[in-house]
């Protein structure tokens, strides 16, 4: 059952809850990210603090359900490793679903940190959420975690879900993985989605963009040169023109829908502005929202203030307007 409150439009200014939460947040994870080191010791300990952060800050509702696919219990399923994620009144025999690839920064995050963020778009939409638990660096480098994106594509459409039926969403290195995903199979032309939501998407690996926005306003959360020697983590001795890490936004014309939201207080809105015009210049679809006040994928930390429930709304809407439209589309052509 897909929740019914009215989505409202962006809002002007941010709620007072969530400008205190941002000036906390710059006196205290901001400070700790200012000290992050890389190496096995600051890797372990980077994970366990956000994971300590996005159970405190999320919110799980009541009556959510999740069935966990694993390569060693399910040998059947082949290599894919992640989990469906059921919010109250989803519906678990829905052949809609959203395939979700959470961040952040390619080496920290899972399933289980990101369970509250997907168990509320899947009570919002109705529709069940399947969290891929792709490898993360420093143990696995590029083009791994790209390879698991495909391969938890291929396992979705292999289990009888139609790409007309399938919406990506991702955020944050989820986002660039989403984004540089429907890009290249564009490109390709392989089949797609019926629409992608980026959540404070990642585009910019080299955190350029990013760093110029900082001069601006400082990210509460990071640095972009401490978030870029996260990210190196991953694309260490990589070859940066590979289409999978600079995007290549040639296909974009063939490619779906997009709704990129991003917060106002953070780096990567410059990331989420600059994707926009570039999609678009090619003759891509996107909506671009810049929500006054807010922090990197604010949408997942409900307990920051009202934005985050108030743009899932938005995010709901875009969703079933994609997939309506895309099973029309392929009714009129059939």
């Amino acid at each position: 059952m897909v929740e019914t409150r009215t989505a409202q439009r962006v809002p002007t200014t941010a709620s007072t809850r969530s400008r205190l939460a941002a000036v906390a947040t710059r006196y205290g994870v901001g400070t700790f990210t200012g000290h992050l080191r890389t190496d096995a010791a600051g890797v372990r300990l980077s994970r366990r603090t956000i994971a300590a952060l996005m159970r405190a800050f999320g919110s799980t509702p009541s009556g959510t359900t999740v069935e966990k696919i694993d390569e060693r219990t399910r040998p059947d399923d082949g290599p894919v490793r992640g989990e469906w994620v059921y919010g109250p009144g989803a519906d678990r025999a829905s052949r809609r679903v959203i395939y979700f690839l959470h961040g952040s920064a390619y080496m920290m995050c899972s399933p289980s940190t990101h369970r509250s963020f997907a168990a509320r778009l899947s009570a919002i939409t109705g529709l069940p959420v399947f969290v891929l638990d792709y490898r993360l660096a420093p143990e696995f480098r590029f083009p791994a975690a790209a390879d698991d994106v495909d391969a938890g594509w291929d396992w979705l459409v292999g289990h009888g879900y139609e790409p007309s039926d399938i919406v990506v969403a991702g955020d944050s290195a989820g986002g660039h993985l989403a984004s540089t995903f429907i890009l290249n199979r564009a490109a390709a032309q392989q089949t797609l989605p019926a629409g992608v939501v980026l959540f404070s998407p990642v585009i910019d690996l080299t955190f350029g963009l990013a760093a110029q926005r900082e001069r601006v306003r400082r990210d509460p959360m990071i640095t972009a040169a401490n978030a870029r020697g996260l990210v190196e983590l991953y694309t260490v001795g990589a070859d940066m023109s590979d289409p999978r890490l600079t995007l290549d936004y040639a296909g974009a014309a063939d490619c779906p829908p997009v709704l990129v939201q991003a917060g106002g207080a953070e780096m990567l809105q410059a990331d989420a502005r600059h994707f926009a015009s570039c999609f678009a210049a090619q003759g891509g679809e996107v909506t671009t929202e810049i929500w006054p006040g807010q922090m990197h994928v604010f949408q997942a930390l409900p307990r920051l203030g009202p934005e985050p429930d108030a743009a899932l709304l938005r995010v709901r809407d875009f969703i079933t307007d994609a997939l309506d439209s895309r099973r029309t589309v392929q009714g009129a052509t059939s």
